[in-house]
């Protein structure tokens, strides 16, 4: 139980409350906006790190479909290739002993990842004819 509550629950009159009882009616709508501002913000900053994965693991995908030549599968088609090689890499290599550390470690990791998982899917639907 908050001390407010304890407060106005006990029945007894403390000094200095009928100063104090207006801040508190008056700054309960602060303290809520403060938390939806917080979790607007933090739904703005969800939003804005989705549309940087998307727009990195394209990048990633264009990258890996530009070495393994033949391979055009599109805008969603690179940006899934990159995803997923990125998630393929960053489980993979430091199971074989590979640690390419800083963003640019993670990049060039990202692309190996795409490259190796483009090559699968290539050899799953050529399996499939």
């Amino acid at each position: 139980m908050t001390d407010f509550k304890r407060i106005l629950t006990s029945g007894k009159l403390v000094k200095g409350l009928p100063l104090v009882l207006p801040f508190l009616v008056i700054s309960g709508p602060v303290f809520a906006q403060d938390e939806a501002a917080e979790a607007v913000g933090m739904a703005v900053g969800g939003l804005i790190g989705l549309v940087i994965v998307i727009v990195i693991g394209a990048i990633v995908g264009w990258l890996a479909g530009l070495i393994v030549k033949g391979h055009g599968s599109g805008l969603w088609g690179n940006v899934a290739a990159g995803i997923g090689g990125s998630l393929l890499a960053g489980y993979v290599l430091p199971l074989l002993g590979v640690s390419i550390g800083g963003t640019l470690g993670s990049f060039i990791a990202a692309v190996i990842g795409a490259v190796a998982l483009i090559l699968i899917v290539r050899l799953i639907r050529k399996a499939g004819n």
